[in-house]
């Protein structure tokens, strides 16, 4: 790329109602996204919302270029053949006659991603298969699955069965009966068949392999990226009957999106589906559980004020630094909970290392301590953080504040503050995302296109940087 073109990064527009209008690839209608460059106006395409590596899904267009009729017909052919093979009724069927099966008779081909009947087992005689398949094992798939570790899109790490005790256990103290899963397989499954008090639960994920293992109603393909709904005629209303045959006190939302999610988009379709719930007439919110990384606390909590982080650390048992809590060759899991459930109800296990906190009123790790001037336990990771009086926070004790960079940094770092500020109007007291006159496509409507006065705007922020 010419060094005058230099990329300034990427900005999101989030959906609409009207996402239907966006060209669609495999994992449906596409995100509308803005690329900005350091000295020509920024261009808006099309990409994928699942996956941000184009390795994973290839499907791409400039929003100011109309493909060709060739490759609307090729994306059209590769759109469908990425559909199941059979349709959720099928699969329904087809888990009924499983089921009726001797465990010895019962195979599944990870090749084809198909729970296989006696009489199919010639055509797969050259396929990676599993038999013998066991009651159990039905009931739990994710533990016969090969995951679909793409860390940016599927990221198929689960949880570990103590991760997973405790939050059911948490949910069964709380009162919440009724659990809609939104890609936690674990949680779904131990909840179908532990039947923990009554607990029911339904699973929304974009892993179509579910839909074989999961009774009527069970299960929703669904991308958390785009909330869209693959066969939405079938999937709304099992979503709506699950929503009426709940009580709104009893109903909680679980998610476990790839860390690589883009905020704001997780953000959007999680008030999509309070909206679907009804129950943010008088803006209330379904109380939620989002399992992220503790370094992504601040991003959710722009878009989510109501949300706080949980200190828990959430471990995985496929992931390959983050396995069980009492793995001793595990590294401390990154990945917390953040709720707009009180965390003063949240109670951590005091014998793996969490306190309660008075002053805070919430759990907090032994090793947090309270401070009086932020008045908070202000350490993020389980490590002691220290007040830095410049910053006016805590910050990791590693860290040294740095005069150039205005902020605290690891000791042997390079400055990069940076005096573009905003790349859209050219003023340096906000940064693009906050800027007034930042295009809004959050309804799909505007369309406006950056001219001729706003990239003299920005050459002008170039040359004051410069």
């Amino acid at each position: 790329m010419h060094p005058s073109h230099e990329r300034l990064g990427v900005e999101v527009f989030i959906p609409g109602e009207n996402k239907q209008k966006n060209p669609s690839c495999p994992h449906g209608p596409m995100l509308m996204f803005e690329r900005y460059f350091e000295s020509k106006p920024p261009r808006r395409f099309y990409s994928c919302s699942a996956c941000r590596d184009r390795k994973e899904c290839n499907f791409f267009q400039w929003e100011d270029e109309t493909p060709s009729i060739a490759s609307q017909d090729a994306h059209r052919r590769i759109i469908e053949a990425s559909k199941p093979s059979i349709s959720h009724t099928q699969c329904l069927k087809r888990l009924k006659r499983v089921r009726r099966l001797k465990e010895s008779q019962r195979t599944y081909c990870h090749t084809c991603a198909q729970l296989l009947l006696p009489k199919e087992m010639d055509k797969h005689n050259d396929h990676e298969m599993t038999s013998g398949i066991s009651d159990d094992i039905v009931s739990s798939p994710s533990y016969l699955f090969k995951p679909l570790d793409k860390k940016k899109s599927f990221a198929q790490y689960l949880f570990s069965d103590a991760s997973v005790d405790f939050l059911l256990e948490t949910f069964e103290r709380l009162g919440y009966k009724n659990i809609l899963c939104i890609g936690t397989p674990r949680i779904h499954e131990a909840i179908q068949t532990k039947k923990v008090n009554e607990m029911d639960s339904i699973l929304l994920d974009l892993d179509h392999r579910y839909a074989q293992f999961n009774d009527e109603g069970r299960f929703i393909h669904y991308n958390m990226f785009n909330h869209h709904f693959f066969d939405e005629d079938l999937a709304k209303p099992l979503l709506q009957n699950f929503f009426e045959n709940s009580k709104l006190n009893s109903l909680l939302v679980v998610l476990d999106p790839p860390f690589g999610g883009l905020v704001e988009v997780l953000a959007a379709s999680i008030r999509k589906i309070w909206k679907l719930a009804d129950c943010n007439k008088d803006n209330k919110e379904l109380p939620t559980f989002w399992i992220f990384p503790y370094f992504m606390e601040s991003h959710i909590v722009e878009e989510m004020p109501s949300f706080n982080m949980c200190e828990l650390k959430v471990n995985y048992d496929n992931h390959p630094l983050y396995k069980k809590r009492h793995s001793s060759s595990a590294k401390t899991s990154p990945v917390r909970i953040f709720t707009n459930v009180s965390l003063r109800d949240i109670v951590l296990p005091e014998d793996e290392g969490y306190r309660y906190c008075e002053k805070c009123e919430r759990y907090v790790s032994e090793s947090n301590v309270h401070c009086e001037l932020c008045n908070d336990c202000t350490s993020k990771d389980g490590r002691i953080w220290l007040h830095c009086g410049l910053c006016n926070k805590c910050v990791k004790k590693d860290r040294v504040h740095c005069q150039s960079c205005d902020r605290c940094e690891v000791a042997e770092h390079v400055c990069q503050r940076s005096l573009r500020g905003c790349h859209i109007c050219g003023k340096l007291d906000h940064k693009r995302k906050n800027c007034p006159d930042r295009p809004r496509l959050h309804s799909g409507g505007n369309k406006r296109k950056m001219g001729k006065e706003k990239s003299s705007k920005i050459k002008k922020s170039k040359g004051i940087s410069e």
